[in-house]
């Protein structure tokens, strides 16, 4: 347990750091002899030597739209013929689970074979190779390329070739071929880069928004307790760990395990989800419109169970064989009393588990699992404090009508909420069905309708009598019509800054009364900006969303350029938008000191074919706008998260360090005056 917090932490912190140039593969070259006769057949030996933790794919596996092969290109030369192709000298069989398919690789050690036939005296065997190595630590991966040159090649015999002498077939010969279309560089170089030299200070980017997730995971793992199917498990648990006279400190030592179980269970199925998926298919769960739409209808079944139109539960039979095991007593009986809380517990947990889970994912694998851990840390707490203090129970309120009210409550809940998961869909495909008016039209509706309910105007199946309002109802009434309150103005363009990550942005509101008013002078541009039909900037900024045109113009205004990696699903994008790019200070430095240019990593829009490029980072055709924008984003610097704020020079040198979700206006403030003092510096200008 202790090696996989060690290893987890590590991993945060080699997440918020710059990458160094790497050169997990170092590679050397010879031949099978230095002397031979015209005619001869000889061997050209290509070796490499890997890293430790990192592996390096072959030149031959089933997997066509997958990693970067190993091939190698051979200059035509009078003086030689290549004889079969290159042969890779026993690789390993791997499920590579990024590209979901087999492969063959090379761990520590790598060696390719290609025989050619010698034709003539002075022969030069050149040409060039390109390869990928990827590392299981963390999942980066790195393309490489070199240049092979045999001019010490000693032949008896046959006749002398000039140097400038080549064979009459002009087309390269390749070991392998390879189909990809030729790669496209964004901007005249190969995009933003970092160079630590100019740098000044450190790379202080933050973790706030991941652990802002285990935080709200832990907090729903506690509002499970008080469903209905979990709150009576409690005394029922306990009394498990009471029976057969057992000591007290045996009692202690099962109900850690207890907890212990159910932790483990819980993270085990975060763990199944997210290595399942791969980052690649946690960021389609968390963007595509499939998987959300299906989060959407799962959490409105949900929502109508809660609020009694019908019941879901586990299977029985599963129920019963677990609790079955469960009778056996001892550690494995204390495991699978554990496995049936979590069973037992199932239609209350899965929905705010859907919650964790899918909100989480976002396309980190490792989000999931923490996220999971957090929840049931949360839900296994009290269990194992009640197992070892049951004198505790006494203090606790009886089971009745009030945990229905719960159930009913969260009911609601998940009915707001699930707009959330529509919405993603439809901004990321430009659906233009759940404006930001409409949303909030639904939200007023949905929390109107609980007030009432908490004021006993509105009863629902298996509901308790109401004969009077209690304190508590009463103030939560009083929350509940404050929030309904709050949102009206959100009808005619007030900022809802609070609720900034979770409903549709202010440009699709059909009337916006604030912003027509406000409207202000935007900052300049050059030319008309791709892609503005669909794709907006917030407070009135003008700016592009493509990074070449954008690149262009700043060099032509002689500005520096403000690129803002951000997703239509990314909440903590919307909240920085709407807390810190609203503040005078940081709106009027946006406005005035840079182009700026929004860069959606999941848009969905598909390009024209002559826009297609292939990754260097992963070796797969990029086809839309947000594949292209996510790609530039991981294989220049390095980092796959979002909002996240780069300032970029004429050369695309970054200026500042790149910026994280913090939503402090001032530190903002400071990082766009240091990429401008940086800029100055430079460029004079």
């Amino acid at each position: 347990m202790k090696k996989f917090f060690v290893l987890v932490f590590l991993m945060g912190v080699i997440g918020t750091l710059q990458a160094q140039i790497l050169e997990p593969a170092k590679w050397t070259s010879k031949t099978s002899t230095s002397t031979a006769n015209a005619g001869d057949e000889i061997e050209l030996i290509f070796d490499a030597k890997i890293d430790a933790d990192w592996y390096l794919y072959s030149s031959e596996f089933p997997c066509e739209d997958g990693p970067l092969k190993t091939t190698f290109t051979f200059e035509p030369n009078a003086g030689y013929e290549l004889v079969g192709g290159i042969v890779a000298v026993n690789p390993v069989d791997k499920y590579d689970e990024i590209f979901e398919c087999d492969v063959k690789v090379f761990k520590k050690n790598a060696r390719f074979r290609q025989k050619v036939r010698l034709l003539g005296q002075g022969v030069v065997i050149k040409g060039e190779f390109e390869y990928q190595v990827c590392t299981e630590v963390d999942g980066r991966c790195v393309p490489g390329d070199g240049e092979f040159l045999f001019d010490k090649i000693v032949v008896k015999g046959g006749k002398v070739v000039p140097k400038t002498e080549v064979a009459q077939t002009p087309a390269p010969v390749t070991a392998t071929e390879d189909t990809k279309e030729e790669g496209k560089n964004f901007g005249e170089n190969k995009g933003p880069y970092i160079d630590e030299a100019i740098m000044d200070g450190e790379n202080s980017l933050n973790n706030e928004s991941f652990l802002g997730y285990l935080v709200f995971a832990f907090l729903l793992g506690l509002t499970s307790l008080i469903t209905p199917c979990v709150f009576p498990m409690i005394p029922m648990t306990v009394t498990f760990f009471l029976k057969d006279g057992q000591s007290k400190s045996r009692g202690i030592r099962l109900a850690l395990l207890f907890g212990i179980s159910i932790i483990g269970i819980y993270t085990l199925a975060g763990t199944i989800f997210a290595f399942a998926l791969g980052a690649e298919g946690l960021n389609a769960l968390a963007t595509h419109w499939a998987p959300n739409l299906f989060v959407f209808a799962i959490f409105i079944v949900f929502a109508l169970s809660f609020l009694g139109l019908f019941e879901i539960n586990a299977p029985h039979q599963l129920v019963n064989k677990v609790d079955q095991q469960a009778e056996r007593g001892g550690i494995i009986g204390v495991f699978f009393m554990a496995a049936t809380l979590v069973l037992v517990s199932f239609s209350c947990t899965l929905p705010i588990v859907g919650n964790v889970v899918v909100l989480a994912a976002g396309g980190h694998v490792l989000k999931p699992i923490l996220a999971m851990f957090s929840y049931a840390l949360a839900f296994a707490i009290p269990f194992t404090l009640f197992a070892v203090f049951p004198e505790w129970i006494k203090g606790l309120p009886k089971s009745g009508g009030w945990l229905n009210s719960v159930k009913v409550t969260l009911g609601f809940l998940e009915l707001a909420l699930c707009l959330k998961f529509f919405s993603i869909a439809d901004q990321a495909y430009h659906w233009g069905l759940l404006d930001r008016d409409t949303n909030i039209t639904i939200w007023i509706v949905i929390f109107a309708l609980l007030g009432f309910y908490f004021l006993g105007k509105i009863k629902m199946p298996h509901d308790s009598p109401v004969d009077k309002v209690t304190v508590p109802r009463l103030f939560l009434a009083i929350l509940t019509f404050s929030f309904v309150v709050y949102l009206v103005p959100g009808l005619w363009g007030a900022p809802l800054k609070a609720l900034a990550g979770y409903i549709p942005p202010k440009h699709t509101l059909d009337f916006d009364l604030v912003s027509d008013n406000n409207s202000g002078g935007g900052n300049e541009t050059c030319e008309p900006p791709m892609y503005a039909d669909f794709l907006h900037l917030p407070h009135g900024l003008k700016g592009y969303f493509d990074y070449d045109q954008a690149l262009a113009c700043a060099r032509k205004l002689n500005k520096p350029l403000f690129i803002d990696f951000t997703g239509h699903g990314c909440t903590n994008c919307r909240e920085m938008e709407a807390v810190v790019w609203s503040d005078p200070q940081v709106l009027q430095r946006l406005r005035d000191d840079y182009v700026i240019v929004a860069l959606y990593v999941d848009d969905k829009t598909e390009l024209p074919e002559s826009q297609w490029f292939t990754s260097s980072y992963d070796g797969k055709v990029k086809k839309t706008l947000g594949k292209q924008n996510a790609d530039l984003q991981i294989a220049n610097l390095q980092n796959n998260a979002q909002p996240f704020y780069v300032l970029v020079g004429e050369d695309e040198r970054v200026l500042a360090w790149p910026y994280g979700y913090d939503k402090d206006a001032e530190k903002f403030a400071q990082f766009l005056d240091a990429g401008s003092k940086k800029y100055r510096e430079l460029y004079g200008n």
